[in-house]
């Protein structure tokens, strides 16, 4: 199985997102998280599955849509795979990555 790992800031992404669902139902905030985490080794296996946003980045990074919301954004020329952030919809993405 091909193997990923992810950064600080995507672990303190997911932090914030589920803290904010969880204000209203941690139930919910724990589906969310779930189905976010379970696109990971996804990615792994199939790295080219994403898009680029050569609109949003320079770089060749791939994003992929969870629920519609979130976009994991990931570096699949690493090894292991690279999961960067996981932003949701709404935020300005360039700021949010040279953060």
């Amino acid at each position: 199985m091909n193997r990923f790992q992810v950064l600080e800031a995507a672990e303190q992404d997911l932090f914030e997102i589920w803290s904010f669902i969880a204000i209203d139902n941690v139930q919910a905030a724990d589906r969310v998280e779930r189905d976010i985490r379970d696109m990971f080794p996804r990615l792994a296996e199939f790295p080219g599955m994403g898009h680029t946003r050569h609109d949003l980045v320079a770089d060749d990074l791939l994003f992929v849509t969870v629920r519609s919301v979130y976009q994991i954004v990931y570096d699949p020329k690493v090894e292991p795979l690279t999961i960067l952030r996981v932003l949701r919809g709404g935020l300005d993405v360039p700021t949010e990555l040279s953060r």
